[in-house]
């Protein structure tokens, strides 16, 4: 593969970015803001890193080998749709989006009506951490042939998981209902305590319980990425809802959890909140500027 092209440059995408031209990959890359006024850090960020933006999804498609979609969850088929009529036959298309399995069938449908091989990747754990190395579960037809491709660009832990598709996705999303429900529930459980005066007591009633967990730092790692990407976490979370409607149950913690990550979105694009390293402050400024909590 010579050229991957990116859709979506946002935090995941810019990091896959950086590290495929720091191994000598063509990239080109393109995302909505490019045609607004947030396009600036992005246009930056591609000078400084060798990555050619282009105006457009099927621009993207043409030029690449790999199309890899790193946008939010619900954008994961308008992005199929779109970069389909650009892509030559056999392009593969690697949707790393957090969209449950009938979205990945309706994505999976607009590329092999247009000639190329759709690939699920179900994105394990969080990106910045493990950059390149990040767990991927591979899935659906193709994946055996995308897997060792990948392994070359420097995918290091992306395995082909099951060629059915949907079932990595699944997987993926079935631990979002815990991961993305347990940040919510720490958002609420703590901002609640710190008003009651009460958060000393229930961390350490948490210590006791699950030893080997610093539950301070895990709450303040918590805050912060539910603050910084809720509105992310809340697409995701429509996604896992979707999943779990799927298997006859109603889903009512992954509809709570969409919510509360919204609600958080919206404090953070108010002025209202935003990242700390103290969930204290998160908390704090939480009570003082919403405390009546979602509408």
């Amino acid at each position: 593969m010579t050229t991957v092209g990116v859709v979506g440059y946002g935090e995941v995408g810019r990091i896959l970015a950086e590290d495929l031209r720091a191994r000598g990959t063509d990239v080109v890359a393109f995302d909505l803001k490019l045609d607004d006024d947030r396009r600036s850090p992005l246009v930056d960020h591609a000078a400084t890193h060798g990555v050619r933006l282009v105006a457009d999804h099927a621009a993207v498609a043409a030029a690449s080998d790999l199309v890899v979609s790193a946008v939010t969850a619900d954008q994961a088929v308008a992005v199929a749709d779109a970069v389909a009529p650009g892509m030559a036959a056999g392009t593969f298309v690697l949707d790393l989006n957090s969209a449950s399995p009938q979205s990945k069938q309706r994505a999976a449908d607009a590329v092999a009506a247009a000639g190329g091989r759709y690939v699920e990747g179900a994105v394990m754990t969080s990106v910045p951490p493990h950059r390149l190395s990040v767990p991927i579960l591979l899935g659906g037809p193709d994946a055996a042939a995308l897997a060792p491709l990948l392994a070359g660009l420097g995918f290091t832990d992306a395995t082909a998981h099951d060629d059915r598709l949907g079932v990595a996705s699944a997987s993926k999303l079935c631990r979002s209902v815990i991961i993305k429900g347990m940040e919510a529930l720490f958002v609420e459980s703590l901002t609640a305590a710190r008003h009651h005066g009460v958060e000393d007591a229930v961390l350490a009633s948490l210590a006791e319980t699950f030893p080997g967990i610093d539950w301070d730092a895990q709450a303040s790692y918590f805050f912060a990425r539910a603050t910084q990407h809720g509105r992310r976490r809340a697409d995701e979370m429509d996604q896992a809802a979707d999943t779990v409607a799927a298997a006859g149950l109603e889903p009512w913690s992954s509809t709570a959890t969409a919510r509360r990550q919204r609600w958080l979105a919206d404090l953070a694009e108010a002025g209202s909140l935003e990242p700390t390293p103290d969930w204290r402050d998160a908390a704090d400024r939480i009570l003082k500027e919403d405390p009546h909590g979602p509408r």
